[in-house]
């Protein structure tokens, strides 16, 4: 695994649990607002993947799980083997995915505890928020994790080139999941400013009408 980046101790990134996070190198979208920018191609390189268990080990009894997040984690070769050694180790293992490949999702979604997909934008603009992009793999995925057994939340961040007409569409496509996090746009320098409080209020009364728990982050 081509790993990026790692933070040692998180208590927000994987619910109810203090993790590690692991951020692999590569992503397969090109976001216009991403703050991992440095990770998309695929080239840094800065943890060896024995490093992060020696310190995990280390660490056993205090951190009681991993987060593997990128960049997209889905791109590595070895994803599965990591996440089984990962598990055999005793920890919980949660996954950061873009839901770009479903093939792999559905490959190691009987081995996780915890998934985060990201939703971009509504699906007939997804391609303005990431690039070229197959709409039916990501909603492929969002079908996987809503007929599956893992725990998992889908997430969007509230970028200035969502419409509310996106935030209802979708409402509608993940309609009974469990939980959704509206993300706070912060836009460090970028051209578009932040959405005005009042839009943040909007789109979660208008995720909240499709019997899931939305909340903001």
């Amino acid at each position: 695994m081509k790993i990026g980046g790692f933070m040692k101790q998180s208590f927000v990134d994987f619910p109810a649990t203090i993790a590690a996070v692991i951020f692999t190198s590569g992503c397969n979208l090109n976001c216009w607002y991403c703050h991992n920018r440095q990770l998309i191609d695929g080239t840094q390189e800065e943890y060896t993947l024995e490093e992060i268990i020696a310190f995990l080990e280390s660490r056993k009894g205090f951190i009681d799980g991993v987060v593997i997040s990128g960049g997209e984690p889905t791109l590595q070769p070895d994803l599965l083997d990591v996440i089984l050694e990962l598990k055999a180790r005793g920890f919980k293992v949660k996954l950061d995915t873009n839901g770009t490949n479903p093939q792999v999702l559905r490959q190691v979604l009987p081995h996780l505890d915890y998934v985060a997909m990201d939703v971009k934008n509504s699906l007939q603009n997804y391609h303005k928020t990431v690039g070229c992009v197959d709409a039916n793999a990501i909603k492929e995925s969002i079908d996987i994790l809503k007929n599956g057994n893992c725990d998992y939340e889908f997430r969007l961040t509230f970028s200035p080139d969502i419409t509310f007409d996106d935030v209802e569409e979708i409402g509608k496509l993940i309609q009974g999941a469990p939980r959704f996090a509206l993300q706070t746009y912060n836009p460090q320098g970028e051209k578009w400013p932040k959405q005005p409080p009042e839009n943040y209020k909007i789109a979660l009364n208008i995720l909240k009408k499709y019997n899931f728990c939305a909340f903001l982050r």
